[in-house]
């Protein structure tokens, strides 16, 4: 119960926002999760190495699939992604160790390949950072 009712807080709080942006007149393009060129992303495969990364500084993705399925703080869009979202919840809250993200560092940011779901649940329980195998150019 209490992973479904983290899942629709989240989900709640991307419908406030983004009906907020409408009332406000702002920029509904801005909300959404920014999508690095796949290309650009392969070209950054380099040095790796797993490495605690903030969370804040999380702010793209290679795959433009996902880019609809979570807004710019990785907030749940849908019910396609409920599932997921609350198995890895229910795994963080039994203290289960969960696989590190794969990221690609873009300047003082970071894309994210694989992870999604888990830098979503991360972010409703309140992580400031993530473990995260990082590739670097």
């Amino acid at each position: 119960m209490d992973a479904q009712r983290a899942y629709e807080r989240a989900r709640r709080a991307r419908r406030r926002d983004a009906l907020m942006r409408r009332l406000r007149r702002r920029c509904a393009e801005c909300a959404r999760l920014a999508v690095v060129e796949t290309h650009a992303a392969r070209r950054a495969a380099g040095a790796r190495g797993v490495r605690e990364i903030p969370i804040d500084a999380i702010t793209a993705t290679v795959e433009p699939a996902r880019a609809r399925h979570f807004d710019h703080l990785f907030r749940p869009a849908s019910g396609f992604t409920r599932g997921r979202w609350e198995r890895l919840w229910i795994a963080e809250q039994r203290g289960e160790i969960l696989p590190p993200i794969s990221v690609v560092q873009v300047g003082e940011d970071y894309a994210v390949l694989d992870g999604h779901h888990r830098v979503s649940v991360a972010r409703a329980r309140g992580a400031i950072t993530i473990d995260a195998v990082v590739d670097v150019a």
